[in-house]
């Protein structure tokens, strides 16, 4: 079982919250409050796998909270505040849910922590996996800064991604998106069986590859050069996918 903390300064908030921890099987709530030191307290002492965390909250905002909390749990931040998402994600949380929070969407989130928190009690067949696996990609995303503002980017929208001196480009199926950020956040950011460093300024979606020829890589009309020091590497994920 996972065990699960609230912290959210807003009663129903928490009771929503709680609510919805009873009707997932794998997950158990320890405890719920309004006050996030005494949250931290419980994190402190190790008993807490999971922590819904508010992010407004008066006395210690949730990014501080995260901050102080160092990684000794996991954390689903909850907010009415998109901006705060971006940060979040630089700092590992799990996932980021917008309220007022559906319950299909808690789940899904929920599903997400514990692919993390208990990775060897997934007992689903194979082909199951395989299959939710594909779903969750379609349906993922990440948040970048872009122009003064977070923008939302899917995950199978992305066709590969260039780095530049001061900032990252990111190609999708309908714009180009440009954000502050270098190369190897947005590598450890993104699912490595979905995406692959080529170079040193070029990430490719595996699924968008439309060829490869020699050592260069054809996605739509772009042609992207495979570096020597990612070519060994690159190649095997080629030949272990059967291509």
């Amino acid at each position: 079982m996972i065990r699960c903390l609230i912290v959210d300064d807003e009663p129903l908030a928490l009771h929503i919250l709680e609510d919805y921890i009873s009707k997932v099987p794998f997950m158990v709530l320890v405890r719920s409050t309004t006050n996030p030191i005494e949250a931290l307290t419980l994190v402190q002492e190790g008993n807490i796998d999971l922590v819904f965390l508010d992010v407004q909250m008066p006395e210690l905002t949730g990014i501080q909270f995260l901050r102080i909390a160092n990684g000794k749990t996991k954390v689903i931040l909850t907010t009415a505040y998109p901006e705060y998402a971006l940060e979040g994600y630089e700092l590992d949380v799990v996932d980021y849910l917008l309220k007022p929070i559906a319950f299909d969407r808690f789940f899904k989130a929920a599903q997400k922590a514990q692919g993390i928190i208990q990775p060897s009690k997934q007992a689903a067949p194979p082909e199951v996996q395989i299959q939710q696996q594909q779903h969750d990609f379609m349906s993922d995303f990440i948040f970048v800064k872009s122009d003064h503002k977070i923008q939302k980017v899917y995950l199978h929208q992305i066709l590969f991604i260039e780095g530049l001196k001061d900032y990252i480009s990111i190609f999708t199926t309908t714009e180009r998106i440009i954000t502050l950020q270098n190369m190897k956040k947005m590598e450890d950011t993104l699912p490595e069986k979905h995406f692959v460093r080529v170079h040193k300024s070029y990430i490719v979606a595996l699924n968008k590859i439309d060829s490869i020829e020699r050592s260069r890589i054809r996605i739509g009309d772009k042609i992207i050069p495979v570096g020597d020091t990612y070519r060994d590497d690159f190649f095997k994920i080629i030949d272990g996918k059967n291509v």
